[in-house]
Order: structure tokens, then sequence, then C-alpha cells
């Protein structure tokens, strides 16, 4: 990692103390906790005691001297500048203050931004307007958001056109592994106003305790501008505590009430008592609802509905339990995951003008660990998009060492294990220390184990880890439940995911770092211009290799495109079709692929699933891209990058037999066709230009090549 310095900017009034501590103070201490950045990482704030400081190390208190022609937020950033001048902040974090960032960027500090939003933009100064937010999105390099209801506030009268800077990471918390003990105990933790919902609150416990003689309720908090008088034997009132002690508190807590009236930016105190396993009740307002799974809902703010959610939960154990457990173990909010995000973030900031100087220069090292199929004999050649990807990179002036994952486990069998695994897992990390990768790439390859990509990321901290997954992950395909728990398996470690369908049509897939990657071709694979044969053998090539054990198709085994391949037979007699794979005829590999599809006029795309946007095998690049004039169901909506006079879509079977026909006697239009998709897919989805985007949206780089697909 580069020894570079980042300075956090906290409000002026928030004490990075134990006692005064607020929302940005207790961020920064969780998650500067857990950051490969600690070392390096300066908290800028306020304070006035410094004996009681959170963390003394690279902690920066910022004394200044009242002015009667400058306010104290100026006076304040005044005196940090000076601070950056000594330290030479390369990326500055700033809490809460967006007119902080204005007031540097004004002052000409040409540091890195990041500005972290913990309540409503639409309340704070420097983003009140739609033009101060547009205005923050130009000048930050990222904005973070602690929940989607504060980001959909900032994004009030603003086309989502540059949401891609705008991420939410949400506060979040460490699990702790052993279920706590817990009391008879109702929690309140917060202030003591309406806003907070403490009048209801209030209301509703007297009469609990009076009802239930071996409950008590604790509450947390004050206000000095409002009052109010619950008094109870069973109520203790304890004041603020530390974040420390009420922990220890939610340790001991069965039951934890946050009945917000106010719309909360995000609610860390249900979070936190959630995560120690209360049952939580808390109402529907702001970001509430994002910060535990398993809660209740209040959905009328009143006394006696709250009433009535405390009482059940004490005379339901069963429920309670429930609820306890299952917040104690599916904490959502974890902060080792979400630290990694930030530093993500951090690293794509820092590393950005270091690495690439805002252009394509710099040439990385990377380990591609996939299948390139050696134990196979190289049979799948032809079809490996690993190959083609590693082609791809070296062509655009990178280094890349191929590590082919089922080879090694497959031919260092009984050499260190009988599975071969422990010698491919020793193999990566081995190889990790000796070349010192930029990148490692992972091309479904699920066989390496979490302590070797906790081990490599130790080795090398500024590693990033990126996968590709070609398989059907759509609910309709093959094996989706497997695919996705295959794809998601090191999800901590992974920081982009490439898959062969758009992530919009994925549920599990809609965030910022899943993409769109096409089916590559490449120019020493697909070597073929078969729209120039003229009087091919067949009309129509299709092969499927379902069901394959050593290249032979496996006794009695079928494939879900059987009926489709049936009817579409029986409604073109005068076809001449050459299927493989299909009723016991087996499939082609190798040149043998190269002789056959060039015994055909046309060919077929059709994948093993329902048609979902963007998906396909990897046949169509050895289709189109050997020149053959080719047919795709139009629920692929692969016509966002095909004009209908470079491939053929079809709506279905009535349609593809009629145009299957049209085209057997129009030879020149067909070929013409052929040749057109041909050019475009090359044009478009080259290994050299599918490997650069890649490469460009992993350290969000400019496209190098400008291609529609690329903004899918």
């Amino acid at each position: 990692m580069r020894k570079t310095n980042i300075g956090v900017l906290l409000p002026f009034k928030d004490h990075f103390t134990n006692s005064k501590a607020g929302s940005a103070s207790i961020w920064v201490k969780d998650f500067n906790k857990k950051s490969k950045y600690k070392k390096n990482i300066y908290v800028c704030g306020n304070t006035d005691n410094l004996n009681d400081l959170i963390n003394k190390k690279n902690y920066l208190n910022i004394n200044f001297s009242k002015s009667t022609f400058k306010s104290k937020n100026i006076s304040y950033v005044d005196e940090f500048i000076k601070l950056h001048n000594k330290y030479n902040f390369k990326l500055i974090e700033i809490h809460n203050r967006p007119s902080y960032i204005n007031y540097l960027f004004d002052k000409g500090i040409k540091s890195k931004f990041i500005l972290i939003f913990h309540n409503n933009p639409l309340a704070l100064g420097g983003s009140k307007t739609v033009s101060e937010r547009k205005s923050l999105i130009e000048r930050c390099e990222r904005l973070i958001f602690v929940s989607n209801w504060v980001k959909e506030r900032f994004f009030d009268g603003i086309e989502k056109k540059d949401i891609g800077k705008c991420v939410v990471i949400y506060p979040s918390i460490e699990p702790i592994k052993r279920f706590p003990k817990k009391s008879n105990i109702i929690a309140f933790v917060g202030k003591l106003n309406r806003s907070k919902g403490f009048h209801i609150f209030g209301s509703a416990i007297i009469k609990i305790l009076n009802k239930y003689k071996n409950w008590k309720s604790i509450v947390v908090g004050d206000e000095p501008r409002e009052k109010y008088n619950f008094k109870h034997k069973n109520l203790h009132y304890k004041g603020w505590l530390s974040h420390k002690k009420t922990m220890e508190l939610y340790n001991q807590t069965s039951i934890s009430v946050v009945p917000s009236f106010w719309d909360e930016p995000f609610g860390r105190t249900a979070m936190e008592a959630a995560s120690r396993g209360c049952a939580t009740i808390i109402s529907k307002k702001g970001g509430l609802i994002e910060t535990v799974g398993d809660t209740e809902y209040l959905e009328n703010l009143s006394s006696k509905n709250l009433y009535k959610k405390i009482e059940n939960l004490i005379k339901n154990k069963t429920l309670r339990n429930r609820i306890q457990n299952k917040s104690f173990k599916n904490v959502i909010h974890n902060l080792s995951k979400n630290t990694k995000k930030i530093d993500y973030y951090r690293h794509l900031i820092l590393n950005k003008n270091f690495a690439f100087n805002g252009t394509h220069q710099r040439k990385l090292k990377i380990i591609h660990v996939s299948n390139f199929g050696n134990r196979l004999f190289n049979r799948l050649y032809f079809i490996s998009i690993a190959k083609k990807i590693s082609n791809g990179l070296i062509r655009n002036g990178h280094d890349v060492v191929n590590i082919s994952d089922r080879d090694s486990i497959r031919f260092n069998r009984y050499i260190s294990s009988k599975s071969g695994i422990d010698y491919f897992n020793n193999l990566l990390v081995e190889t990790v220390k000796n070349y010192a990768p930029d990148l490692i790439l992972l091309g479904h390859s699920d066989n390496i184990r979490i302590e070797t990509l906790e081990t490599i990321k130790k080795i090398k901290n500024d590693l990033i880890i990126a996968q590709w997954f070609e398989d059907n992950l759509h609910s309709s395909g093959p094996d989706p439940l497997l695919n996705q728990k295959r794809l998601l398996k090191y999800d901590p470690f992974i920081d982009h995911t490439f898959i062969t369908t758009a992530p919009s049509a994925l549920s599990f897939a809609k965030n910022k770092n899943f993409h769109y990657l096409p089916i590559p071709v490449d120019k020493n694979i697909e070597k073929l211009n078969l729209y120039k044969i003229n009087n091919p053998i067949y009309d129509l090539f299709f092969t499927m290799s379902h069901g394959v054990n050593r290249g032979k198709l496996k006794e009695n085994k079928t494939d879900v495109r059987y009926p489709f391949l049936d009817e579409l037979l029986k409604k073109s007699p005068n076809i001449i079709f050459d299927i493989y794979g299909y009723k016991g005829r087996e499939p082609v590999w190798s040149e043998d692929f190269y002789y056959t599809i060039s015994q055909s006029k046309m060919g077929l795309n059709l994948s093993r699933t329902n048609s979902v946007k963007y998906y396909t095998s990897n046949r169509i690049s050895s289709l189109i891209g050997n020149g053959l004039m080719t047919f795709i169901d139009s629920n692929t909506k692969l016509n966002h990058f095909f004009k209908n006079d470079e491939v053929i879509f079809y709506k279905n079977i009535n349609e593809l037999s009629e145009k299957l026909s049209y085209f057997k006697k129009n030879n020149e239009l067909r070929k013409k066709i052929a040749k057109k998709g041909q050019k475009k897919y090359f044009d478009y989805f080259d290994s050299k230009i599918v490997a650069q985007y890649i490469i460009d949206k992993i350290y969000d780089l400019k496209f190098k090549y400008h291609k529609s697909w690329m903004k899918r």
C-alpha cells in the first residue's frame, strides 16, 4: 500500500470522546478500528476533554480563537486547512457538513473528497438546494449515505444519472459470538422528547410496570428542553451513558423500544439493540426500517398500541425468543464487511492517479484463476471465456499468470491431499507472495478456501479481487440456487463481479459492483468467415453439451430444450437440421467443431432457460463470430446491441420456423446479414475490448473503448 494520509474532519460540535460521542464520531471510531488504512487516518475535531478521547492515536485537536469577523465553523475549517498543509491529506473525508466541502474547494484545496451524510441533506447547510447538491456530486469522489432514505432525500429533484458516485454504507456493528444472558429489562435509549417518542413510551411503560411486577425499565438519555414526569419504582433513569456501557445494557435487555415520531436518518440504537439479542420494537419512520431484519413494527404511534406490543412480547415468550435469536444471528450491517467497502472506495480514489494517472498507461500484474481445460486436452479452447479474457488482457499490455484450478487439483491429487485442493490453495498463496499481483481475477473458481483469501489479502492488502461468472443465474435457469451460491461464496472478498446476464434482471445483483459481461470473441479462436461458403450441406446448425462426461453424453440424459427442438423440426419439414447433443447424437469439439459448423447456412442461439435480459451461453460468439447468420430469441433484449440486418430475432417458434424457410431461399441476403453480424460482434465484443472494459470498471477509469453495452 502506498503511504498516504487521510484526513477525517468531524462536525464542529461532534466530540470525539467516550462520554459525548455523536453519530459521526461513533462511525469514525467503528470503521477506523477495522480499516487497512488506520495507520494513515488522522481524525480532526474540536474536543474539550482530551483525557476522554475515544482514541488518542492519530487524533488532531483543532483549537482556534473566537473571531467577531468569522463564524466558529469557518474558523474551525481554517485551522483544519493549516493541518492539511502540514500533513498533506490526499483524501479528506467530511462528515455531515457539506458546507465544509464547498469552503475547502473554494479555498483551492486539491485533495480528493468523500462526504458522508448522517442526516437529511435537505436540512443541512450546503446541500439544501438542487444546485448545491449537483455541485457536491461534481466536487466529491464519493458521497456516502447512512441509509437509502437519506440517499433518496439527496436526489430530490435531481436526475439519478450520477448515482454511481453515491453509495449507501450503513452504520455497522461487530457481532458478538455468544448470546448474552437476558434479564426482564425493557430499554429506551435516546433523547427524552416527543420526536423520539418518549411521551408514548413513558405512558405505556408505567402501565406495563404496574401489571408485570417482575419487569423493570431502564431509560438512557436526557432532554433539558422537555420534561416528562414518568415515575415508577421499577423505572430507572441513567442519564447519558458511554457507548460501551450502553452496549453492556443491551446485553442484559430483553426488549428495546425505538418509537420515533420523526424520520430517523438511520436509527443506530435499533441496530445495536438487535445485534445484542434484544427483541426490538421500532416505528416505520425514515431509515429505521433499514436497521434490523427481525423486529416488531409499531404501525400506530400511540401509547395504547405500544403497550400492546410490549405486552405481547412479555406474554409470548416463544415470539420474544425467536426475534431475539434471529436478531442476534442475522446482524445485517456487519462492521468487517462494510469496512472493506469503505476501504475499497478509498483504494480507488487514492490509487486513481497513482495507478493510471487518469489514462490506461499503467500495466498490471494479474493472476487469472479459472478452468483452462488442460486435463480435457484443450478440447474446450474454442468456447473458453477464460482463454479469451486472458488473451485480451495480454493484448492490452498487461502481464497475466493463468492458474487452472481444476487442472491443479486433478494433476496433484494424492501429492498433498486426496483431492489436491491443499496443493491448489498453497499454489495460489505462494504465487501471490512471489508475483505480487495488482489484481486477481476469478472465473468460476469455487475451490479456494476462505482462509486462503484472508491470507493473500494480508500478504498484499491493496490487492483487488474480481470475478466473472458465465452460467445462468436466473430462477428459470438450471441449478439457479447452486449457481447463486457459487457466485456469492466469496462475497466479502470480492470487489467486482461480472456476469453474462443484465444485473438489473437479477434481484440479488442490483448493486454497483455487479456488471454485465458479454461473451467475447477472439480473432485467433473465431477465425472462420462462413458467409463466404456458397453451398453448405445443411440449413441450420445447433449444438449443446448438456450432461457431458469426458466429452461424451451421459446415458438417459435429456435437456429442457428437447421439446422446443422437437416442435421446431415438426414445423419445419423443409429445413435440413444438423443438431448435436440431441437425442444421443454426441457434441462436437475442437477442430471437428470448425468443420461441422462450416457445413451449415445458419445457426441457432438457444439457451437452457427462459430468455433472460442479455443472457446467452458462449455459443453465441462461436456462431456470429465465425460468420454464421444467427437466430436469437428477442426476449433476450440483445436487439439493444444488434440491428435486424446483423442477426435475426424471433418472438416464438412459429416465427422462427417461418424465418428459417425465408432465409433458406435468400442466400445473398443471408450472407450479407452474416457478414454484418460478424463485423458488429468483433467491433463490440472483441476480447481486447471486453478485457479493457473489465479493467476500466475495476479501476473506475473512463472507458477506453466507448460501446453502448458498457453502460448497461
